[in-house]
């Protein structure tokens, strides 16, 4: 019997990564990669494994996650999206299913990354959005958040925003923009790069948030997973 080809499925997806231990599957440990291949057994009856563009972090979010799966069977991509709806949990949604050109790779086809962070820069503590932003009380000075952004922004040497963990060739980085802007009491910070260091981001607003304060720190601290998420990832 002839097996039907192989093929390559690009999915864009989004979660609410507060009770995922990350993207990338780890033993005993619940994790959206994992979650995905799980189901995609369920539905295909066959196992398979799916990339991310992004491996995100225990309690990162993401609403533009891109991912893709190869597959043996000729399910239409259609009635993929709709199954993998019905059975995922409610913290995990897929936006589309889409059959990808031959060779299509989600993280190493990627071109650049959008991330952004958002913190509550309230008095009272947040409610409905309270698993996805920072909250913080302290009045924040969005100008000097945005004088110490822009000059972070080009190609440079990240090495005192990478956290030890995951060693890579190089620590050098794109980052085609930082901004910081406001609105009502909620600051979003958006950062664009060819590439993210582990913890980049992360590093990047802690710095922010320590300007804001008005203090100065060699080391950045690491900002809490919680107000992060992946927004985009763009390619070719």
């Amino acid at each position: 019997m002839n097996r039907a080809p192989e093929r390559i499925l690009k999915l864009i997806l989004a979660y609410e990564g507060t009770r995922f231990a990350g993207w990338q599957r780890q033993k005993a440990k619940r994790t959206v990669q994992a979650t995905l291949e799980y189901v995609f057994q369920k539905i295909l009856n066959e196992r398979v494994g799916v990339v991310g563009a992004g491996r995100t972090d225990s309690g990162v979010h993401a609403q533009g996650q891109v991912a893709h799966v190869k597959i043996d069977s000729p399910l239409p991509a259609k009635i993929i999206h709709r199954a993998l709806n019905a059975l995922l949990p409610e913290d995990i949604v897929v936006h589309s299913v889409r059959l990808a050109a031959d060779g299509f790779h989600a993280r190493y086809g990627a071109i650049s990354k959008w991330y952004r962070y958002t913190i509550w820069n309230q008095p009272d503590r947040p409610l409905f959005d309270r698993a996805t932003v920072l909250h913080i009380r302290q009045p924040l000075d969005l100008r000097a958040m945005q004088r110490a952004a822009r000059a972070l922004r080009g190609r440079r040497d990240f090495k005192a925003f990478h956290s030890s963990g995951r060693p890579v060739a190089s620590t050098r980085r794109t980052l085609h923009s930082l901004t910081v802007r406001s609105n009502r009491g909620v600051i979003w910070i958006d950062a664009k790069a060819d590439g993210f260091l582990y913890h980049m981001v992360r590093r990047i607003t802690g710095l922010l948030i320590e300007t804001g304060k008005g203090k100065t720190s060699l080391i950045p601290p690491t900002a809490p997973a919680k107000g992060l998420c992946l927004m985009k990832v763009r390619y070719v």
